[in-house]
């Protein structure tokens, strides 16, 4: 899927990328809508990109970070979006294990100020409980994790 810019007439300086893994369609709208009601309270500008699953997170920022052609385009900080569900075998430890080593190693070696929001479940109902606006709103969580990164970066990395 394409880059879609959303600024609405933001005024902030900051701008983001937020990268949504949309395995789990609904769940995944309302984890971007916690984290787009975030941003929007800080009229922050961002681009939202899809990846097919949580694994492809790491190597989407990746490509943001590397891309060549976007040299004109600087992500302030990243916000990443997905779910998992447990199932009867061992991918659900490779995926939820391997995604976030990814985002660790990029977030560590270059700096980069992300938001977490990859849900790791057992069940749908668990899901449904973290990424709903009205519970643990973990799409909103993740916004501010990396509003808060983005404050430690401008401190300490620069």
């Amino acid at each position: 899927m394409p880059l879609r810019n959303f600024n609405n007439g933001a005024t902030s300086d900051l701008r983001l990328l937020l990268i949504e893994a949309r395995f789990y369609n609904q769940l995944s709208t309302e984890l971007l809508k916690g984290a787009i009601s975030v941003l929007d309270s800080v009229n922050a500008i961002f681009d939202i990109v899809t990846v097919p699953g949580v694994l492809e997170i790491p190597a989407a920022v990746s490509m943001a970070v590397n891309a060549k052609h976007n040299k004109d385009i600087q992500y302030d900080g990243f916000i990443v979006l997905g779910v998992v569900i447990k199932g009867q075998t061992s991918h659900f430890d490779i995926i939820t294990r391997e995604s976030i080593r990814g985002l660790i190693t990029l977030s560590v070696s270059k700096c980069l100020a992300v938001g977490n929001g990859i849900v790791m479940v057992d069940n749908e109902e668990q899901a449904w409980a973290r990424v709903s606006c009205l519970q643990l709103d973990k799409g909103g969580f993740a916004a501010r994790a990396a509003l808060k990164m983005i404050e430690l970066k401008k401190q300490l990395c620069q």
